[in-house]
């Protein structure tokens, strides 16, 4: 691989900001340009970053043409539980913005495209345990839908196109980085920010929900060995099952007090109780083991033992 000059999308995400680092590691600062919709907070301020709403289609254009990218990741989304108050901006942000980056990305020659799918594809008569790669998808979120349709589009690109396009299916992501955005799984991220400042954290699932979740640490990890993998390895092109751990709030507090021995949890369930009700409980993710290697390598209890450690510097 050849010098590489790559675009993020949504960087200022909780995902864009550590994958943005990631590559910083890989690639060099200098061929990574960081953009979102807000100025950068944090480390992101230290790199390569602008202004860029990709829904701006001219000057999204422009900025594409004039920086001869290689590689785009394309992270802008509205999750599930902030798209079930505002469907439409939901749908019309993380489905026009995606055709907007294949059109661009096909038409200026970029190598690769990264575009992350989520276990929010899945519905409510999806297999919920160890949810196979091909199966039952019945989407009950905008997001899920939003996220389902983004596959076909990808896979669609890639065999009429010829565009190299790679997704991941994530689970629940858990980092300390940055906080909660709006995610049914962000109860996984909020519960840690509550057990250091308040010793006790009010849980908006019941207390044996189990879904599918991975430390942020894997999921940078997973994204770049994805793309660093050869083009006859991935067999995916809608997008792979990843995973690394399954969980429920309860498994996760007695993880906390072990550490935190005076932490309480409580729980009062809502409308993102009926989301995850749909959603599966542990994924079969051995295409992407198979495929390209993937293998994660934090469980619950590593996961807690390094955000403990971590947090408290960013709080």
């Amino acid at each position: 691989m050849g010098k590489q000059k790559i675009l993020v999308i949504g960087a200022g995400g909780q995902l864009g900001s550590e994958l943005t680092q990631g590559l910083w590691n890989l690639h060099g600062k200098e061929n990574v340009i960081a953009t979102d919709i807000k100025e950068p907070q944090g480390i992101l301020a230290t790199g390569n970053f602008e202004i860029l709403d990709v829904l701006k289609e001219k000057e999204f254009i422009e900025f594409i043409r004039k920086n001869k990218f290689t590689q785009i990741y394309h992270l802008a989304a509205v999750l599930s539980a902030t798209g079930e108050k505002n469907p439409k901006f939901a749908w019309n942000l993380n489905m026009e913005s995606l055709i907007l980056v294949l059109d661009a990305a096909v038409e200026y020659k970029v190598e690769k495209v990264y575009w992350p799918s989520s276990i929010a594809a899945f519905g409510p008569t999806t297999p919920k345990i160890k949810t196979p790669q091909d199966t039952v998808m019945d989407p009950t979120t905008v997001y899920g839908i939003s996220k389902q349709a983004g596959e076909r589009w990808c896979e669609w690109y890639y065999k009429n196109r010829g565009l190299d396009v790679r997704s991941l299916r994530y689970p629940g992501l858990i980092g300390y980085k940055t906080k909660p955005g709006g995610g049914t799984t962000d109860y996984a991220v909020d519960i840690f920010f509550k057990a250091l400042t308040d010793k006790k954290f009010e849980c908006f699932l019941k207390s044996d929900t189990y879904l599918p979740m991975m430390y942020m640490d894997d999921a940078v990890k997973a994204t770049l060995d994805l793309m660093e993998a050869p083009a006859e390895k991935i067999n995916e092109r809608g997008s792979y099952n990843i995973s690394a751990m399954s969980f429920c709030p309860s498994e996760i507090a007695i993880e906390i007090k072990k550490h935190i021995p005076e932490f309480e949890i409580s729980y009062n369930p809502d409308f993102r109780q009926a989301i995850a009700d749909s959603w599966p409980k542990s994924i079969n993710d051995s295409a992407a083991r198979i495929d390209w290697g993937w293998e994660p390598k934090f469980d619950l209890t590593k996961m807690t033992e390094d955000i403990l450690k971590n947090l408290p510097s960013w709080l």
